[in-house]
């Protein structure tokens, strides 16, 4: 049964769990957009949370968020692990992290992705992140991204 989990900044497994993500994210993401030289610079920082998916002893994906204002949050990093992936971790990630945001009476969820990436973006547009813009460059030079959020009417 998969699990998901709340990495706390002075948890017992704090590193071993850095370091299997790290692993993931450099798997996954190409050199220059992969955190991995400095994920434990990022989850030290305030206002930043990662929640991921156990199963067993093994990690099957991870979402990084983070609320840089009161009115705004992030979404930074999702992944999931090729042998996991079409069976709803990803999903299950990004509405834990949305609602982690929803807490803190946000008004606006954004995120970047690589239109080429189908399955992310139909995942975005799933939980009703709606493209914003497109950023040309942002990636690489010859790499795209699509802006996405997702607004909360607020009370």
């Amino acid at each position: 049964m998969a699990e998901i989990v709340e990495l706390q900044r002075n948890s017992a497994n704090w590193a071993k769990v850095v370091d299997d993500i790290v692993r993931i994210e450099k798997k996954i993401f190409p050199k220059h957009e992969s955190l991995s030289r400095s994920f434990d610079e990022e989850l030290k920082k305030k206002n930043s949370g990662l929640l991921y998916t156990q199963l067993g002893e093994d990690i099957a994906g991870y979402v990084m968020y983070s609320w840089p204002s009161s009115l705004s949050a992030c979404i930074t990093k999702l992944a999931v692990k090729e042998n996991y992936r079409g069976q709803g971790h990803g999903e299950k990630l990004l509405k834990a992290a949305v609602q982690k945001c929803r807490t803190r009476s946000i008004h606006r969820i954004s995120l970047h992705v690589d239109p080429t990436r189908t399955a992310a973006m139909q995942l975005y547009k799933k939980l009703g992140f709606q493209v914003d813009t497109l950023v040309e460059g942002y990636y690489s030079s010859d790499r795209n991204a699509y802006r996405m959020y997702l607004d909360f009417d607020m009370e």
